[in-house]
């Protein structure tokens, strides 16, 4: 039986603290390998060993982070669809291993893309410093980028589609929609900045961040695929509609007594 008033709310709170929490945990823990390399950041004492400490740690993020990211994705699938009441453990790991492969070639890359914009931000920064402005280009190229490695995450969950193909349409989708794309950098920003803005905030960080985030990236690109979907179909019914008249018009189509159309 359904609980209602307070109690059913209080239920349902604790049903949800319940999923986000068993969510990121499984996160944490099959990313773990990348959590331990990246852990001596913590202690750099320059911005040679912060450089240093996270290309070590980048090195093995696409077979564990990514991954277990991708994972994480289709949990969110789930419940921004409706399907809130879907296995956790089940939904997790079995995606985990369906989408590997597709998610640590499109980890390779991304890494790859991110080292070249990062050490290309330093250069501009420090080392060049007639031409400082231009590493604010480097910080939006980022925020786009990181954009379309949440879009490529949601893609690898939601299509069945190569992985090269994957890569393309996310970067499409970021730029094509510019303003999803900002919602979902202001949104997920402030959840991870609140997250670590504090030390009495930072429980969110192993119980509630990453699973957060999925949801929200999730839900903007959802928005866009139903979005999308909607104009797909007008058109269709548009095409459609166009190709009736003309035939009509050339005398192909008779309609019979119950009003359906034929062919003459």
């Amino acid at each position: 039986m359904e609980m209602r008033g307070m109690m059913g709310g209080f239920y349902k709170i604790s049903e949800w603290i319940m999923r986000l929490s068993v969510t990121n945990v499984l996160w944490i823990i099959c990313s773990l390998p990348f959590i331990i390399l990246l852990f001596p950041v913590l202690f750099a004492q320059n911005g040679d060993q912060l450089l240093g400490y996270f290309i070590v740690a980048g090195i093995v993020a696409p077979f564990t982070l990514f991954p277990a990211t991708a994972a994480m994705f289709a949990v969110a699938r789930k419940w921004v669809m409706g399907e809130v009441d879907a296995p956790l453990l089940r939904t997790f790991f079995r995606n985990y291993k369906d989408s590997y492969v597709q998610a640590m070639i499109g980890g390779i890359i991304y890494v790859i893309l991110f080292s070249v914009l990062i050490v290309d931000f330093r250069v501009y920064l420090v080392k060049l410093e007639s031409l400082r402005l231009l590493s604010y280009l480097f910080i939006a190229l980022l925020a786009l980028l990181a954009v379309s490695l949440f879009n490529f995450f949601s893609m690898v969950v939601h299509y069945h589609m190569k992985t090269t193909q994957l890569l393309k349409n996310a970067v499409l989708l970021t730029i094509g929609r510019p303003f999803r794309s900002l919602s979902t950098v202001i949104l997920c920003g402030f959840v991870i900045y609140i997250s670590f803005s504090s030390p009495k905030l930072m429980f969110l960080v192993p119980f509630f961040t990453g699973s957060v985030v999925s949801i929200i990236a999730f839900w903007n690109f959802y928005g866009i695929y139903t979005k999308l979907q909607d104009q797909m179909q007008k058109a269709a019914e548009a095409e459609a509609e166009e190709e009736r008249k003309r035939l009509e018009e050339e005398g192909i189509v008779l309609h019979t007594e119950e009003g359906q159309p034929t062919i003459k």
